[in-house]
């Protein structure tokens, strides 16, 4: 112990998990592959200076990343309670005085950055749910109501004021993520039982009077996209296109017809994945997969040698961040659920995105460097 303390000392970076950077940088290299050539069309010149923009977002995420490693990622207990509430002051601000793209109000125009303050509500999130989760149940037993209600009253605030802009994708993704959570510090069965009846009678409603009506079409399409070709059927119906003509090895680097010549929507952003698929083929999109599943595994153990309970907490909420985007944008464009505009981490174009993921994954990385430490 005392002669590997001393080499740690030596090098700092010794404690640093090779296994956990191999898939991220891997994910990277896919990522700003597949953007170039997403970017890169005969009439993509206005698009192609975004290639630029996310090879900076990117040398600043792993600025963040490292210099969260080395952060103890206890010390950001003592923010955390500021942090949620400046970002919840961020999306009420959004609400009312964001910037409007594409008929969603979801960004703060910093002139020089767009900034999305639903992106970075997730971590906020992820940390507060694991400070007073560690709180609420220390020892690890079955919550109940009482011990839940602050829980779950600190994902429904962001989660409404994010479907206010509106932005169902990502209200979804902080419901998914908070109940990963909650599932792994265990709920009472006859409280799980409750959600469940209350989410089932819930569902109606929801539809009647919580969903606007292009929301709606947006639902009836995925299930009948052919039914409106031309309108809210058009994304699905051209994604899938795209997936299923790369089929076994692709077509090549930027030879891809649909997101070349255009047809693909947004081929930078949501549908990232359709363009790696058209490209590389079936192949390249399950490697893809692969690496994804390295990570979360990686995640895993380093959640179960973790020096802590918050830090365990705090590595599976990432995860589950990672694991319901990539779930659901993956879903989305080869037709198996509603198109809800969810990034893919790691390759989809995005400033806001890309940071947070970095600063995340670099949270992680701090779980597992101090595991050595004790």
């Amino acid at each position: 112990m005392i002669s590997r303390m001393n080499v740690s000392e030596r090098n700092i970076f010794s404690r640093i998990s090779v296994w956990f950077l191999l898939p991220i940088l891997a994910l990277n290299v896919f990522g700003l592959v597949n953007l170039y050539s997403a970017t890169h069309g005969p009439s993509s010149t206005d698009v192609q200076t975004l290639f630029i923009q996310q090879i900076i977002w990117l040398v600043a995420g792993w600025g963040i990343f490292f210099f969260v490693t080395f952060l103890d990622y206890l010390w950001f207990n003592k923010l955390v309670w500021v942090v949620y509430f400046l970002n919840v002051g961020a999306l009420i601000y959004t609400d009312f005085a964001g910037k409007v793209v594409l008929g969603g109000q979801r960004w703060i125009d910093l002139h020089f950055f767009r900034y999305q303050p639903s992106e970075t509500m997730k971590l906020a999130l992820i940390l507060i749910l694991a400070k007073i989760l560690v709180t609420k149940n220390p020892e690890g037993r079955g919550m109940g109501l009482r011990e839940l209600f602050i829980p779950l009253m600190l994902v429904l605030i962001p989660f409404v004021l994010t479907v206010k802009q509106p932005d169902l994708g990502t209200a979804m993704t902080l419901l998914l993520i908070g109940g990963t959570m909650l599932f792994f510090v265990k709920i009472k069965r006859g409280i799980i039982v409750f959600i469940s009846v209350i989410g089932i009678i819930a569902m109606p409603l929801v539809w009647q009077y919580g969903l606007k009506d292009y929301q709606k079409h947006r639902v009836l399409t995925f299930i009948s996209p052919d039914s409106d070709p031309q309108g809210k059927g058009y994304n699905s119906i051209q994604s899938r296109i795209a997936v299923g003509s790369g089929q076994i090895t692709g077509k090549g680097f930027r030879q891809g017809t649909q997101s070349q010549l255009e047809f693909l929507p947004e081929r930078h952003t949501d549908f990232i994945y359709s363009v790696l698929s058209e490209e590389w083929g079936f192949f390249g999109s399950v490697i893809v997969i692969i690496i994804f599943i390295c990570l979360f595994l990686v995640s895993f153990e380093i959640s179960l040698k973790a020096r802590d309970r918050n830090g365990a907490l705090i590595t599976v909420g990432i995860t589950a961040y990672l694991f319901w985007h990539m779930f659901i944008n993956i879903g989305m464009v080869i037709g198996l659920l509603p198109i809800v505009g969810v990034p893919l981490p790691l390759l989809s174009y995005g400033g806001s995105g890309m940071l947070t993921t970095m600063l995340g994954l670099g949270l992680v990385s701090s779980v597992a460097y101090r595991r050595y430490l004790f």
